[in-house]
């Protein structure tokens, strides 16, 4: 898996974020040949521009949700605009009342973008699913996956392939004292779980209802469903590269082998 952006709520370009990233939330999964790519963030455009080098691409994207920051990058998706390209749009939180295709169409039209969404050249199929149902995209690949507590609704995801589970949990807010059932449930066992950790435990009181985490709650998550290791992302963008350091260092001391999320951090199962 490859990060490609790992910021939450708006892209942070600068010096002040230049080891860590400004790019919002993007990933890439390789399981074997089949490309997963988790969240249409800003960093989807650098993506696209690394995939446009490797000839066709046949690959699924898969939303948390449709808030700005997990779908600014796909008017810049050069990816989707390539006719030998093929591209399958996933959504889990948007049913009865939209569809994943009418949300994006209503972005990528004016007076919000100068083109509409038709201007795509690929061959693209637009899901919807229920947060809750299993997905299985590829041979020998299980999706699991569980809604979030978040405004207007998330998906958390559990990707198991080859014996190996990573867990993609952000946009998220935990109820302090309370572990969250639906994540517990979703990342039991897992080898990686990369989640929600916009703010501290500390900062969190003064953004209720925000629909974020804290990286201490990933701790306390992990340790409760014995998840191996846990990725710290969607950080927010007040937090610069040096207090991105300071959080490193608190969540070595808390839970030893904690990682925080950096643009093009790379790592294998």
């Amino acid at each position: 898996m490859r990060f490609w952006g790992v910021r939450g709520s708006i892209a942070c370009p600068g010096p002040e974020t230049m080891r860590y990233g400004g790019d919002t939330s993007c990933l890439e999964v390789r399981c074997g040949e089949h490309l997963l790519i988790f969240d249409g963030g800003t960093g989807l455009r650098k993506l696209g521009r690394r995939l446009d080098a490797r000839g066709p691409i046949d690959t699924d994207l898969y939303f948390t949700h449709t808030h700005w920051d997990h779908i600014g990058g796909l008017p810049f998706f050069s990816t989707a605009f390539d006719p030998k390209n093929r591209l399958r749009m996933w959504a889990g939180h948007l049913l009865p009342d939209n569809s994943l295709e009418q949300v994006l169409h209503t972005m990528i039209t004016g007076p919000f973008f100068p083109v509409p969404l038709d201007i795509f050249g690929a061959d693209i199929v637009y899901h919807d699913f229920v947060c809750g149902e299993v997905l299985r995209p590829r041979p020998g690949i299980t999706l699991g996956t569980a809604p979030l507590n978040h405004p207007n609704g998330a998906t958390g995801y559990r990707l198991e392939y080859g014996g190996r589970t990573m867990c993609y949990v952000t946009d998220t807010e935990h109820v302090p004292g309370e572990l969250d059932r639906n994540v517990l449930g979703l990342i039991e066992g897992a080898d990686i779980l990369i989640y929600d950790s916009t703010y501290t435990d500390e900062e969190f009181p003064r953004h209720l209802k925000w629909g974020h985490s804290t990286w201490q709650e990933g701790v306390r998550l992990c340790e409760a469903a014995g998840v191996k290791t846990l990725v710290i992302f969607h950080h927010d963008p007040s937090h610069d590269d040096a207090f991105m350091d300071k959080v490193a260092a608190e969540a070595e001391r808390a839970r030893p082998g904690t990682l925080v999320a950096r643009d093009n951090m790379i790592l294998n199962l």
